[in-house]
């Protein structure tokens, strides 16, 4: 096999790797000045799409864009938006900033984390939840605060916590 169509065979497993819309965004990006300068933009798109960025997803993107694996895998694990794992159906964001940290908020997240039977960043066995924290939602008077998936609580107690997770285990 000759270098050129073992390169096509590679870019066409790449293609394969991700949906149309994203290819076309990568093809536009490639026809404007300093295409490099899309990849984040990029990386969201494909986080977008399939929840995290796997690691064929990294590959199809470098190869498409012409950019180094390494680079494109630093990029995606350096900014903490991206995920490079699958997330639960429901995240858990603990709001660890400074008003509901003085407010319990450290001992909210070590109830979850014994609730959940997983760590901060963690996604539980059966995919329903990802415990993560943040450092603020903005409802500082409400603290400490909890976001569940697109839902905020406030003024979460640990005590409320298995109730709390009851209420989404339930939903389909």
């Amino acid at each position: 096999m000759n270098k050129i169509s073992l390169k096509d065979e590679i870019l066409a497993k790449a293609r394969k790797e991700l949906d149309k819309d994203i290819l076309d965004f990568i093809n536009e990006s490639l026809q404007k000045e300093h295409p490099e300068s899309f990849l984040i933009a990029v990386l969201h798109k494909v986080q977008e799409k399939y929840g995290y960025l796997s690691k064929d997803h990294l590959q199809a993107v470098a190869y498409l864009m012409n950019i180094p694996a390494a680079k494109v895998s630093g990029v995606a694990s350096f900014y903490h938006l991206f995920h490079l794992k699958p997330k639960g159906k429901f995240v858990v964001s603990v709001c660890l900033g400074t008003a509901c940290f003085v407010k319990g908020a450290e001992k909210l997240a070590k109830k979850f984390k014994e609730e959940l039977g997983v760590d901060l960043g963690q996604t539980t066995t059966d995919g329903r939840f990802t415990l993560v924290n943040t450092r603020c939602l903005g409802m500082c008077a409400m603290a400490p605060v909890v976001k569940v998936a697109e839902d905020i609580h406030s003024k979460v107690t640990p005590d409320q916590v298995p109730a709390l997770l009851e209420k989404y285990s339930q939903k389909s």
